[in-house]
């Protein structure tokens, strides 16, 4: 179990996280999200200690990442974006190396290289320079090193960028694998990536947690409206009529109308479940339903939405800031002008 508490990373004026505070528990796969510049890569340089916090406290298993460091850190595979890795090596080798540095026993090196070579896939090419390896490959020793150790935490950060189709369903199947013995969390700019491997997912935006919850949960919080599209064996006039009493449509757009084919686009409330009522509405003229399909916010739209409400919330506040910065200045000048106005008379005096 990871356990962020109050988190705050300063750089000079600018604060990349801010008051950051969450848990994270035990084998699950959590999906970090957030715009460029969002704090994400901080967050999880602080998480694994290399890099230090302005203030708050990250405990992993129990372990402070500063009081307690070399525990904390053994319980921690790392993969940054750019894999830590050594080019003129061959994997079996910089295993080896990555092993030693983790001061694993020798009686467990060889034990745990070979299990992290079978987990990743790659003794095929366990011999051959890292160098010569294909990109989806030097991804996968990396995440073998990550593996070493046996650590319960797995954090990788963008661990899919620049792999081609086949690869990144490859590493996500790898992910969802390890997501069954580890703690992993994963930082992606691929929404559908997480969504499709993540049990839970953290949003963040100008360092602040906006969102924790399951991809589940967050679409049904953050969906305002379900959308139905249909074609049906009828023309544009009786389509609209037979469905003109159904309560729960709050809007109907025609998007394809023929003479005896009509393509609609209905907007319901998210809860409404209205395909039984369409049915019966079609059944009643005897008009067929050729294709229905339902379709809620996805991924994308909610983080864009919650991020575009962020934005909001942030650029309020400034203006809140500016406005109380402008009511000081006319009392400041004021006290100034009564300064200066009693200077005056006192010299006229």
């Amino acid at each position: 179990m990871i356990e962020v508490k109050n988190l705050t990373k300063n750089y000079g004026n600018h604060t990349a996280v801010s008051n950051l505070t969450f848990t994270v528990e035990n084998n699950c796969v959590y999906g970090f999200l957030g715009p460029n510049g969002a704090g994400k890569s901080t967050t999880m340089n602080i998480i694994t200690g290399c890099l230090s916090a302005s203030d708050g406290t990250v405990i992993i298993d129990g372990y402070d990442i500063y009081d307690d460091a070399i525990e904390a850190k053994k319980r921690i595979g790392y993969l940054p974006e750019i894999p830590p890795l050594y080019f003129d090596m061959t994997p079996v080798e910089y295993l080896g190396f990555v092993a030693d540095a983790k001061k694993v026993a020798k009686k467990e090196k060889q034990v745990q290289i070979d299990a992290a070579m079978a987990r990743t896939g790659i003794e095929a090419v366990s011999n051959k320079r890292i160098k010569s390896l294909s990109k989806g490959y030097k991804q996968r020793v990396g995440i073998a090193q990550a593996l070493i150790g046996n650590p319960s935490v797995i954090i990788l950060d963008e661990p899919t960028v620049g792999l081609d189709p086949k690869q990144i369903i490859e590493i996500r199947d790898l992910i969802k694998e390890l997501g069954k013995d580890h703690t992993v969390i994963l930082s992606s700019h691929i929404l559908s990536e997480v969504q499709a491997v993540c049990d839970k997912i953290l949003i963040i935006a100008h360092g602040k947690l906006i969102a924790c919850d399951t991809p589940e949960r967050l679409e049904t919080l953050f969906a305002g409206s379900k959308t139905i599209t249909m074609t049906v064996k009828a023309n544009e006039q009786e389509a609209r009529a037979a469905i003109a009493e159904i309560e729960e449509i709050q809007s109907i757009e025609v998007l394809k109308s023929e003479e005896n084919l009509t393509k609609l686009e209905i907007v319901t409330d998210k809860e409404a479940d209205i395909a039984e009522k369409l049915f019966f509405a079609f059944a009643g003229i005897k008009k067929a339903i050729i294709r229905l399909s339902e379709e809620t916010a996805s991924l994308e739209d909610i983080f864009l939405e919650l991020i575009a409400a962020n934005e909001t919330a942030q650029s309020d506040d400034a203006v809140v800031n500016e406005k109380a910065s402008d009511e000081d200045t006319p009392e400041t000048a004021d006290v100034a002008d009564k300064a200066e106005g009693g200077t005056e008379d006192e010299s006229n005096l």
